[in-house]
């Protein structure tokens, strides 16, 4: 399929600028894939459209504030955003503006943090090295910014979404975005789900620049999303066997645990251990692992929304998306949510 076929219509004002004051009060759009149909409904309401033959699986990756403000010695303003950690205080970082960085120049953020520029890509990537007194996780943690998404435009002098840009079970530090399906969670939820006795599991995934780099190619099949490490528990594939052996559901919280999990069952088992997501879901791949859903609204032309639509058929995510224009739900990562099934 083209690119061009996962393109619609939306009005800014759809677009959340703000998280809703409660996380569970967003809106909740059904596709139901064995009839065609699209329901609006609530998402306190998941609880209750769930069953004790179901296991909810979700992504306890936490964000961390990847954004960092710093200056040159010239009084130039930089801000690098940490994207991937390579190792021995090295990262690849996008800067803004590029164009003032070249190898040997030192930025810094503070008096205990600065980083030196080692390398610079065509496609405006650096690499730096960042320097410290002492431990860095802190450090950033201490001078950095959460890392919202550019579609989010506000200004903020101080932070406050530091911890409403987490979802409540967030554990394991390293992601550069959240895994926004699990930001509608609350601790109420978890616990109607528990006194239904539907079984939540957890996988982690460091949501990286690879999950929402734009598609580049007109075809499809072309694009290759960036592989990304994850990591399953021996409890965790213990219960995800049990569901394949027992022919239970699985219900995957968000993009990111899809992609998990089709890529760790193989031969019909799930694998603990740490391992690599190097799959690209495109149209005509068949699902294996994942069945149903629970995911936001992606952009347009989006790898996310490429798999959204493999999994519930590109003509009936494509009406879902229309419907949820007409009836203004409310898009992207502080949005709404749509549950497949």
């Amino acid at each position: 399929m083209l690119i061009s076929e996962f393109d619609y219509n939306l009005p800014p004002g759809l677009i959340a600028q703000e998280p809703l004051a409660e996380r569970s009060a967003s809106r909740m759009l059904i596709v139901d894939r064995s009839t065609g149909r699209v329901s609006d409904r609530m998402f306190t309401d998941l609880p209750d459209l769930l069953s004790p033959k179901d296991l909810v699986v979700m992504n306890d990756t936490r964000v961390f504030p990847a954004r960092l403000q710093g200056s040159l010695d010239t009084g130039g303003r930089i801000e690098l955003f940490l994207v991937r950690d390579m190792g021995n205080r090295n990262w690849e970082c996008l800067a803004r503006p590029a164009k003032r960085l070249k190898p040997g120049k030192i930025v810094v953020f503070a008096e205990d943090l600065s980083a030196e520029v080692i390398e610079k890509s065509d496609d405006g990537k650096v690499i730096i090295n960042l320097r410290s007194t002492g431990d860095l996780d802190p450090l950033i943690d201490k001078y950095g910014r959460t890392p919202l998404p550019p579609y989010i435009k506000r200004e903020q002098k101080s932070d406050p979404d530091r911890e409403r840009y987490q979802t409540v079970y967030a554990k394991k530090r390293g992601a550069i975005a959240a895994p926004t399906a699990g930001l509608h969670f609350t601790q109420d939820v978890l616990e109607r789900l528990e006194r239904r006795h539907i079984n939540t599991a957890r996988i982690t995934l460091h949501v990286g620049y690879g999950t929402f780099e734009p598609v580049r190619v007109e075809e499809t099949s072309r694009h290759s999303v960036m592989a990304e490490r994850y990591e399953i528990s021996a409890e965790t594939a213990g219960e995800l066997n049990e569901a394949v052996k027992t022919k239970r559901r699985i219900v995957a919280i968000g993009t990111t645990t899809t992609r998990a999990l089709e890529s760790n069952l193989r031969d019909g088992s799930f694998v603990a251990g740490q391992h690599t997501a190097d799959l690209t879901i495109t149209p005509g791949y068949k699902f294996k692992a994942v069945g149903a859903l629970l995911t936001n609204f992606h952009l347009p032309k989006s790898s996310l929304l490429i798999l959204t639509s493999t999994f519930g058929g590109h003509e009936l995510i494509m009406k879902a998306y229309r419907h949820a224009v007409e009836q203004k739900y409310r898009f992207y990562s502080y949005g709404d949510c749509m549950l497949i099934v």
